[in-house]
Parts: C-alpha cells; structure tokens; sequence
C-alpha cells in the first residue's frame, strides 16, 4: 500500500502532552500518487477534506485518516519555485500561494483553475512580492501575506481589487520578519506568524494592530521561528503554532496569548518532528501536523 497508516493508540500511549503519542501517523517520501517529499502546506476543507503541497508542487488531496482521494494538480509552472501556502475557502475552493509567481490562484476541489489575483511582481498597491500565505474571509475579502522584497499584508476585495496594505520591515509593533502563515480567528482577527522577530501579531481585518505574543526562547510560551498558526472552532476556541527549527513542536494557547501546552519535539520517532511547517485543524478540533523533514503527517488530539 502506497500510505502505509500506521495507527497509534492514546490510550495505550497514556497521555496526548508533549509526551503524548499521536493519533495517526501517515505518508511515504516518494513520487508516486499519495508520496509526500518535503511536504510545505496543508489545510483542511468541508467534510475534513485534506489538501498538501509538497516540494514538487503537487497539490494532493487526501481524507481525515490520510487516504488519497485520486486528486492531484500542479501549478501553471514551477520552475522558479513551489507554492508555500494553502487555505480552503467556504466554498471548498482551494488557495494556493504561489509564492515564487507573485500571485494567489483559487482551484475548486478537484483542481479547476478558477481566478488568479495579482501576478505582477512590485512594491507598490495591488503588486506583490514572495506570496508566503493567502485567505479569504467570510465576505470575499483576500489577504496576503509577503516576505522578502514586501514584508506585508495585502487586502484584496471579492473583485479581486487593492484595498490596503499594511507592514514593514522590522520588529516593532506592526512590523515584520518573514511572515509566514496567517489564519483567520473566530473573533474575526488575523492572527500572524512572524517567524524571525518569534512572535505572533494580532490584527483586525482591517489592519489595525490588536496584540502580540511570544519571545524567543524554547519555554513555554516562548517561541521558535513559528512557522504556521491554526484556530480550533470550539467552545473553548485555541490557537495551535508549529515551530520550525530547533523546537520542532506544536504549542497550544489561548486566543489572548496564555500557553496552555506543547506537543512534539525533534526526532524522528511518532510523536517526534523534524523541522515541521504547516499544521491545520479539522472538524472535530484534531490538529494534523505536517513534519516536514520525515515527509509525513501526524495526528494528534491536543
């Protein structure tokens, strides 16, 4: 078999902590349909559908246990480099940050070609640089994160037309190091991965600054080149951070900043992560971890 589960009980393991094993752990390094190489994004759609980007620039799509539903698509062209991003609208479309392009491309499901938005490369309203994440809210609206040449966010409107933009190099309030991952909270704010100043920036849609939180550090609370931010939905909603690097973890905290908890480490054992990138959460509150480096995904209920 191409997916080679391999399922973990938590009952047997005793706890879901850092010292937790995962509930599912699945994927293979490999070309084939349903193979993983260095898997960059993930995110999860209606009916817990999975989708992955991996570093050959296949967007695969996969169910809740990691069976592969026969979908695969590419970008129009991947030479100069993969997309790094992907988030599911609430149509079930499909966001692809097609980072090295400057620009974003919404698929359906299956891989259709919907629109593209942006595509010129620039500094200036409505252009963009390295597109490292993209969403779109409830209304339509687009945002867009950028590193490298930009280190900003971008709001686009349904139509595809400039509305603002906000950010600028650097570490003070409502300036960015390589943004890498946004999500959306289920109290309307961005909520912002800035991944060299190790911290996580809170703002509204609208671009005004909120909070923030995180130092470096490998502590609890402290952060580690945060790498991808995802909101569980819940009565008691959370916010989940993996951290790229040395931490090699997932941490767990409150929407107001208070870490109640980290999973993983570095390693390659289950329960184990190695450089992880991306992490989402489905419709039972499960986090899948995307462990970058081990070419697979691990489950955990955390």
């Amino acid at each position: 078999m191409r997916l080679h589960l391999i399922i973990l009980c938590l009952i047997a393991a005793g706890c879901s902590g850092s010292a937790g094993a995962p509930e599912l752990v699945w994927g293979r390094r490999g070309v084939q349909d349903g193979d993983l190489v260095t898997p960059r994004a993930i995110a999860i759609g209606p009916g817990d559908r999975i989708y992955i980007v991996d570093y050959t620039a296949r967007i695969q799509a996969f169910d809740r246990d990691g069976q592969y539903l026969g979908v695969t698509w590419r970008p129009p062209d991947w030479r100069n480099g993969r997309p790094s991003g992907l988030s599911v609208d609430s149509k079930g479309n499909v966001i692809v940050s097609d980072s090295h392009y400057s620009c974003v491309r919404v698929y359906s499901k299956d891989g259709a070609l919907l629109r593209t938005i942006g595509g010129t490369f620039g500094a200036e309203p409505g252009q963009l640089g390295y597109v490292s994440d993209a969403l779109c809210d409830a209304a339509g609206n687009f945002y867009v994160s950028e590193f490298g040449a930009n280190h900003r966010i971008s709001k686009f409107d349904a139509d595809a037309k400039f509305v603002k933009c906000w950010g600028a190099p650097g570490s003070d309030e409502g300036q960015f190091s390589r943004i890498r991952a946004m999500t959306l909270g289920p109290d309307g704010n961005l909520y912002i991965a800035d991944a060299c100043n190790h911290r996580i920036q809170v703002f509204t849609t609208d671009g005004a600054f909120v909070r923030t939180f995180g130092t470096p550090g490998s502590g609890m609370g402290e952060l580690s080149y945060p790498y991808d931010v995802a909101c569980s939905t819940g009565s008691t909603p959370y916010l989940y951070v993996v951290e790229f690097g040395a931490n090699s973890r997932v941490q767990k905290f409150t929407l107001d900043g208070q870490s109640v908890g980290v999973w993983g480490g570095p390693g390659r054992a289950p329960g184990q992560l190695c450089s992880p990138w991306a992490l989402a959460v489905d419709s039972r509150g499960r986090v899948h971890v995307l462990d970058t480096w081990n070419d697979r995904v691990q489950r955990i209920n955390f």
